[in-house]
């Protein structure tokens, strides 16, 4: 049985992809760091923006991101407790690679009742190719 991705990041066999991939690994990580794009936020404010996610699994991607160091955790000694989070410099150099998947998203997936789509590959093969036609 092979071990998760996330569990091989030390002498890592695969491609850069894949290595990065291995830090980015679990459902909520890239939405995370999606947010913390616009800035710092509180762990409240992550859960608003975050409503399918559950507290312990906030939790787990949190401390798996600042582990890695893509993330900070500031804790303010004040009653009640209040804790940041914030993009390290590290993290900040993801902004590219977060804003491209969103970028790609917006194009390519539409959100229905029935769930999310790809657009129609078809279509997209006859619009290209009557763009190409009218240059």
């Amino acid at each position: 049985m092979s071990l998760p991705r996330d569990k091989l990041t030390e002498n890592f066999p695969g491609c850069p992809v894949e290595a990065t991939l291995s830090f980015l690994d679990g459902k909520w990580k890239g939405v995370i760091l999606f947010h913390l794009m616009e800035g710092t936020l509180r762990f409240n404010e992550l859960r608003r923006k975050l409503p399918s996610v559950t507290q312990r699994m906030l939790t787990k991607q949190l401390r798996e991101l600042e582990e890695c160091g893509l993330v900070s955790r500031t804790v303010f000694a004040v009653v009640p407790p209040r804790v940041d989070y914030a993009l390290t410099p590290l993290g900040k150099t993801l902004k590219p690679v977060i804003a491209a998947l969103a970028a790609w998203g917006e194009e390519n997936i539409s959100c229905r009742p029935s769930g999310r789509h790809l657009r129609d590959v078809a279509a997209c093969d006859q619009s290209a190719t009557a763009a190409a036609v009218e240059a």
